[in-house]
């Protein structure tokens, strides 16, 4: 298995694309899986369009499903934080996408991209481990 971790600063946008990041970790891999983790408690991943608003539809939609109030037992940090930790309930903290020929096999309008609404740290860690196919 080959692994690294990159870092990212989230506090500019809440949506970070990492599809070129991706990219070039997997360039010459081979055949396999690729999976993408974010170790951190209140930020995960998602497989979406980019570029056409989606990403402000997104975050529109976890802000009605997660408003930033004081209503979590939750409590520490900025008004709200404890919706940051259910954020990974309901967007996953990983995905894993195979790679052909080293190359990550995304959909015509599919990216992947880091959702980060901790204004608290947006210094975020994310690792891509790539495991190679076995020969046949």
């Amino acid at each position: 298995m080959k692994s690294i971790e990159i870092e990212i600063d989230a506090s500019r946008n809440r949506i970070v694309e990492l599809t070129a990041e991706l990219t070039r970790f997997c360039a010459g891999l081979g055949d396999g899986l690729v999976n993408v983790f974010v170790p951190h408690a209140t930020a995960g991943l998602a497989l979406m369009e980019t570029g056409s608003g989606s990403e402000r539809d997104l975050l529109d939609a976890l802000e009605r499903l997660l408003p930033r109030d004081r209503r979590y037992r939750h409590a520490h940090g900025s008004p709200g934080h404890g919706a940051d930790h259910l954020l990974p309930a309901l967007v996953s903290p990983s995905l894993t996408l195979p790679v052909l020929d080293g190359l990550v096999v995304l959909g015509t309008w599919q990216s992947v991209v880091l959702v980060d609404l901790n204004v608290d740290n947006p210094r975020r860690r994310v690792r891509f481990s790539f495991v190679a196919a076995s020969g046949d």
